[in-house]
């Protein structure tokens, strides 16, 4: 039996379990098969609310991060139908089968896939797409750009 004095706490230890507790006047018994403090309604309950904060940080969390996702998917998906415009509209004249490979290699290589690449004249318009990936196994989100580009001042471009 080892027991130990601190201030006003005493620890009375036998092997390695301790069976009492004083704290000023109120002792707090404990060991094999006792509770460490007295009866009241709400003990433990500081552990849940502890526990249901982290959660809903942690979803709250995990909601930006999927939401800022998409957001740069969105973003590069503009870029990708953009810049495929205006490759596109530069070699307009060699013709829609150019133009449009052209416009696939460009959305590509900025993180795009062509969905659609429409030459009327010298106007090009191209929709482009990618699917974002969400975590948890939940279904994707298909972002959709749609650009269009052609001659300054040229009729039919609003």
């Amino acid at each position: 039996m080892v027991r130990t004095v601190r201030g006003s706490v005493v620890w009375t230890v036998k092997g390695s379990v301790a069976w009492a507790v004083r704290v000023g006047p109120r002792v707090v018994r404990g060991g094999r098969g006792r509770r460490w403090c007295g009866g009241g309604a709400d003990r433990g309950a500081g552990t849940v609310w502890v526990l249901a904060f982290m959660g809903v940080i942690w979803v709250v969390g995990v909601a930006a991060m999927v939401v800022g996702g998409v957001r740069v998917a969105r973003h590069r998906v503009e870029a990708a139908a953009d810049l495929g415009a205006l490759a596109g509209a530069r070699r307009v004249s060699e013709g829609e089968e150019v133009v449009c490979r052209v416009v696939r290699e460009v959305a590509a290589d900025s993180g795009g896939r062509v969905a659609s690449c429409l030459v009327r004249g010298r106007i090009v318009e191209v929709s482009a797409d990618a699917v974002v990936r969400l975590p948890f196994g939940m279904r994707g989100v298909r972002v959709v750009a749609r650009a269009r580009a052609g001659p300054v001042g040229w009729d039919g471009v609003p």
